[in-house]
């Protein structure tokens, strides 16, 4: 790592103490392991004139003990900053020692607001920039905050956050589908009759109505989350793992995605959790909630089913899923095959179409097959093949934080991603404005609308 200075706005926020101090701690010590040279500089920068020596012994807590980390943790500083004054910003990166990382650790209206501060601030060389999600509102005002952030820096030095690019699993795809042939083989619509990319949760809105009220499950999982898993399982090869190969061919297959059929309001559904039970524990109806505005409608469940028009997956119904206070959690890509064209005849046995499924969470791969069992030789049995993904070294917030730190770009968002996954998101939001799509109910602790199918 090249010696740089992080700078964190919004430095006493939950978010930098929960996720980003943590990874900090991760990376640092695998730093540390590998004996590398490069030095670091935190400075926690936020509204509260009081908030230094909390700042200087909530980094000492997050941080373990280690050469790098002692340093680290001994020089770090915190600065009362207004993240929307150009007086302010250029103060703080004055201050840093080495070419500096500005971290938007704040919300997405108040992080818009600071790049526009940043338009008078000359930047020193080698500045990069993070943004936590969401990032913008729809694709209109994705594409004027990339051009706003263009006219900043190259894209190469800008960071748009998204933890579940990041995530080991999320990665082990690349390694599953080009470095096997049994995979990428079958890896078609030849093979595959349908795809389910889900993400259900039993956590409910655990207090976070200021941000989840005016976003819903579409927005929160479906746009800044699955559709990037989405890419990574319809991509075509890219020419290398480099950031740009990689970007470029998701980007194609985000650019053939959209609604099943071009209809958003058939292809969609939504629905909100009422009162129930998550694991023992009573949930309220959602909008009993404190701080949810009844009259948004906001959906705690989305499902949206699209389609990829490209030879290898055209016709091929994509779900992507994803819902809290949900009974029975599931957070996995699931491949269902086809049936064999033309079975044997003299095999017995019927069983369900077998499917490939990556779960996300834990990391593992199962794979159904079709075998002779005991007894009757000729009746076959189903058995599922499975095994463990490893362990990565660094959570998902480290991995994204190693990025930035090395000033590798592969595992961030690229701006045109983003407005692709916004005009996808856009179709189905616009239908359900028009009320084309009713809002069901479920309660906590089921698995959805009773209407529905089975995912």
């Amino acid at each position: 790592m090249s010696s740089r200075t992080l700078i964190v706005l919004g430095a006493t926020g939950d978010l930098t103490r929960r996720l980003l101090l943590p990874a900090l701690d991760g990376v640092l010590a695998s730093l540390e392991a590998q004996c590398d040279d490069g030095e670091l500089e935190l400075i926690g920068a936020g509204h509260d004139p009081d908030a230094g020596l909390k700042w200087v012994s909530t980094v000492a807590g997050a941080l373990g003990a280690g050469a790098l980390r002692d340093r680290v943790a001994a020089s770090t500083r915190f600065e009362q900053v207004d993240a929307t004054s150009a007086v302010d910003l250029r103060r703080v990166i004055d201050s840093a020692q080495h070419p500096p990382i500005l971290y938007f650790a704040l919300p997405p209206a108040v992080t818009e607001r600071a790049i526009d501060a940043l338009e008078t601030v000359e930047l020193p060389a080698e500045t990069r920039l993070a943004l936590e999600k969401p990032f913008a509102r729809d694709e209109a005002s994705a594409a004027a905050l990339n051009a706003r952030l263009d006219a900043l820096l190259p894209e190469a030095r800008i960071h748009r956050i998204d933890h579940f690019l990041a995530k080991s699993t999320v990665i082990n795809l690349l390694g599953l589908r080009f470095a096997n042939r049994v995979f990428e083989a079958i890896w078609n619509s030849e093979h595959i009759a349908s795809i389910d990319i889900i993400y259900d949760e039993t956590l409910a809105l655990e207090g976070r109505a200021g941000y989840y009220d005016r976003a819903g499950a579409l927005v929160d999982m479906v746009q800044s989350h699955l559709l990037l898993v989405h890419a990574l399982v319809t991509m075509e090869r890219p020419a290398s793992l480099a950031a740009d190969d990689l970007h470029d061919a998701m980007l194609a297959s985000l650019a053939a995605t959209s609604p099943f059929g071009g209809e958003p309001a058939t292809s969609s559904r939504r629905a909100r959790y009422t009162a129930g039970t998550v694991d023992g524990r009573q949930i309220p109806d959602y909008v009993a909630e404190p701080g949810v505005d009844a009259e948004r409608g906001t959906e705690t469940l989305a499902e949206v089913t699209v389609e990829v028009q490209t030879p290898r997956w055209r016709g091929v119904p994509i779900t992507l899923r994803s819902g809290k206070a949900i009974g029975q959690p599931a957070t996995e890509i699931r491949l269902m095959m086809r049936p064999v064209a033309d079975r044997l005849e003299g095999l017995l046995g019927a069983a369900p179409p077998a499917a490939i499924k990556v779960s996300l969470s834990p990391e593992h791969l199962s794979i159904d097959l079709d075998i002779n069992g005991a007894g009757d030789p000729f009746d076959l049995d189903r058995v599922t093949l499975e095994t463990d993904f490893g362990d990565g070294q660094l959570s998902a917030y480290g991995e994204v934080l190693a990025g930035i730190l090395a000033g590798d770009d592969t595992l961030s968002v690229r701006g045109d991603l983003a407005e692709q996954c916004w005009r996808i998101t856009d179709a189905v939001l616009a239908s359900w404005r028009n009320g084309e799509v009713p809002l069901d109910e479920y309660p906590a602790g089921s698995d959805g609308p009773a209407t529905w199918s089975a995912r």
